[in-house]
């Protein structure tokens, strides 16, 4: 069996196929969330350890529960 992504890695294509299948840009998508669109970049990139509070507010923009955007991780 095939090593499994890393958590930042899987977290963050989650987060970007979320936001493409909403019609959103990195631009739209950041300010939405009130955070910088570099952030957001590093996020689905992996590069970025993601505080609760800010994994709370990208579910709330998505529309969704935290149980509903880390289903799958």
């Amino acid at each position: 069996m095939g090593k499994r992504a890393d958590i930042l890695e899987r977290f963050g294509l989650r987060v970007r196929e979320l936001r493409k299948e909403q019609g959103h840009s990195q631009e739209s998508f950041a300010a939405a969330c009130q955070l910088d669109r570099t952030y957001i970049g590093g996020i689905e990139r992996g590069e970025r350890n993601v505080a609760l509070r800010n994994i709370e507010t990208i579910a709330e923009t998505l529309g969704m529960t935290l149980a509903e955007l880390m289903a799958g991780l």
